[in-house]
């Protein structure tokens, strides 16, 4: 047989100096048959049929907005440069929450596949991907799409997770540790001795900034409620760490400044809003920074104009999101420091619980009811234990 029979793909083809021509005709065939064979195959999807609560009811009951279906079509390869990805898991957001309650600010047309960050193996790739073959270990995000076993992206948006880095921890890192990384370093420029005072300290986006504040040497201010999320914080070595449950915030930092002889906060990493943030006003200092990350308080808090002028704060509304549209560059630098991080032991991602597909309204619950120290995932690759933390 010749070489041009023996090798099927170009995954087998050993010859780096084989034609062009050749080479293209063969990923065309990849592709082609790839297409083919994904519009046969069904996957598990969890799809959002209707707007509602999803922690309200078992997953898949009548009355629940979300079920998971058996015979969903896999996606197929959508481009010449798409990249279709077995999904190993996937991490929950307070965002894919409010979409399914219809309160986010994109709102997808019904039905939808929730989801956004994930990991997983490439299983298909179109003739001009150059980038990956199949087989590489990736993680990536997207605006939807990702709470089922298969998901298509280009392969501008992925990224090859390092051999050292657990494929769960990719899942959970995207969104969480990217919006942290780009509104502290990209936005806030944090630097060595600043304070940073984080909201929601113990939540997946206040972890990941809690990490990124002590690797850039900031002194770290820590706001949670709950004795198990103290203890945590306290344990990664934050410099101050206040109880919402036992503890009057104001107080507790104004004497932690006053003892350390500081001026006040000079970065508010802010993802919870209401009255909490209202009240941390009190303790910013003069050119302060505000950073607006998030509303899981479901209020929205008003930072008054006047007092920003007279103390020269700047507020930074941060939507990690559209830097995919925007500034594309700064998202994608972000993710690769961050992965690079994950693989030298700089960061760790702590899972707080980890489901399946069908237990979806308990992973949404998780987020809901704030019992999560850090992230809630979800894991299709059944090779994958699913276990609770708490």
């Amino acid at each position: 047989r010749t070489k041009k029979q023996k090798y099927q793909t170009i995954k087998e083809y050993p010859n780096p100096n084989f034609q062009h021509s050749e080479r293209k005709k063969l990923r065309q065939r990849e592709c082609v048959c790839a297409t083919r064979e994904s519009e046969r195959a069904k996957m598990e999807a969890l799809v959002c049929r209707k707007l509602g609560d999803p922690t309200a009811t078992e997953t898949g009951s009548p009355e629940s907005p979300v079920e998971v279906s058996k015979n969903y079509p896999i996606p197929p390869l959508s481009s010449d440069t798409a990249v279709r990805v077995k999904v190993t898991a996937t991490s929950l957001n307070y965002a894919n929450y409010l979409q399914i309650l219809g309160k986010y600010q994109e709102k997808p047309e019904l039905p939808f596949i929730p989801g956004s960050d994930y990991s997983g193996i490439v299983d298909a790739i179109g003739p001009a991907v150059t980038k990956f073959r199949v087989g590489d270990r990736v993680c990536s995000f997207a605006a939807l799409g990702s709470f089922a076993q298969f998901i298509v992206a280009d392969q501008s948006g992925l990224f090859l997770v390092p051999e050292r880095c657990d494929m769960v921890a990719a899942a959970a890192l995207p969104v969480a540790f990217g919006t942290s990384h780009v509104a502290l370093v990209h936005r806030a420029r944090l630097t060595s001795g600043q304070v940073l005072m984080v909201l929601g300290a113990a939540g997946g986006v206040g972890l990941a900034a809690v990490q990124i504040g002590k690797i850039c040497g900031a002194i770290v201010i820590a706001v949670a409620r709950g004795t198990e999320k103290i203890q945590l914080l306290k344990s990664m070595g934050v410099d101050h760490v206040v109880d919402l449950g036992s503890q009057n915030v104001i107080s507790s930092v104004k004497e932690f400044i006053k003892t350390r002889k500081l001026k006040g906060v000079d970065i508010l990493y802010d993802p919870v809003g209401g009255k909490l943030t209202k009240e941390s006003m009190k303790v910013l200092s003069w050119g302060a920074q505000i950073l607006v990350i998030g509303f899981a308080s479901g209020e929205v808090p008003v930072i008054p104009a006047n007092i920003a002028l007279v103390k020269n704060w700047t507020v930074h509304g941060l939507y990690w999101g559209s830097y995919r549209i925007h500034q594309p560059s700064v998202l994608e630098d972000s993710i690769r420091e961050l992965l690079s991080w994950l693989a030298r032991g700089l960061i760790t991602i702590h899972i707080s619980h980890t489901y399946s597909l069908s237990q979806a309204n308990l992973a949404f619950g998780a987020i809901k009811d704030r019992k999560a120290i850090g992230k809630v995932m979800i894991a299709l690759d059944h090779k994958t234990s699913l276990s609770s933390n708490l």
